[in-house]
């Protein structure tokens, strides 16, 4: 399922969004802690962001701009604020698209749609991720490298894709553990060890020693 995050703070707005993209079978899920909304959306890994200008401690353009050092998901705008220099600082920030309020229901859903077709491709989605020459298949729970094919446990597979969806930066050990508790793995930090333990045996198998960096208080990255 397609899930969309909605970083709103009128929680009006927001929950009429979520009900509406729900209606349509999207996963939908809006943020309440607005000091954070890189960290829930590295967790969350959403597919599309809805994002307000206006929000508490920092505005929209500043997390667009977070949001575009780790991904190139779609972000559509959506503000009151309708002067056109608005417009442009969105688009120049990241923002894939711009929705004046008050806004309708039926455009908010046509634009998500139009932007999830231009974006992604379901017929040919890609299902594999790949860091350097290693291919990691989420679906199928593998790692693969010069045609050596090794298989991961649950946890392990999600720890690579937290990864490998952030890669070339670090991931914080608080936030693995936070996505693999809301998946129901509960695992704490001595489980987390453990498992990238384990991955980078299984990387040493595939003569990538040294695959997965620590950065002490920064987290793992690939």
């Amino acid at each position: 399922m397609i899930k969309i995050m909605i970083v709103e703070d009128d929680q009006t707005i927001a929950q009429t969004l979520q009900a509406e993209l729900e209606k349509w079978q999207y996963e939908a899920f809006y943020v309440t802690d607005f000091q954070n909304v890189l960290e829930r959306y590295t967790v969350e890994q959403p597919q599309l962001v809805l994002m307000d200008i206006n929000l508490p401690a920092f505005n929209g353009y500043h997390w667009t701009q977070e949001i575009r050092k780790l991904s190139g998901v779609p972000i559509i705008f959506i503000s009151s604020r309708t002067d056109e220099m608005d417009m442009v600082m969105a688009i120049q920030m990241g923002a894939d698209d711009f929705i004046q309020k008050p806004f309708s229901l039926t455009v908010v859903i046509a634009k998500v749609q139009a932007m999830l077709r231009r974006t992604y491709d379901y017929a040919e989605r890609e299902n594999y991720l790949t860091v350097d020459d290693v291919i990691l298949k989420p679906a199928e729970s593998t790692i693969t490298s010069d045609n050596q094919t090794i298989e991961l446990t649950k946890n392990e597979n999600q720890i690579l894709e937290l990864l490998f969806r952030n890669k070339g930066t670090y991931v914080t050990r608080e936030t693995i553990i936070t996505r693999l508790w809301e998946s129901e793995s509960f695992i704490d930090d001595n489980t987390l060890a453990v498992n990238i333990s384990r991955l980078r045996k299984k990387f040493k198998t595939l003569d990538k020693t040294d695959f997965i960096k620590t950065k002490k208080g920064a987290g793992y990255g690939v």
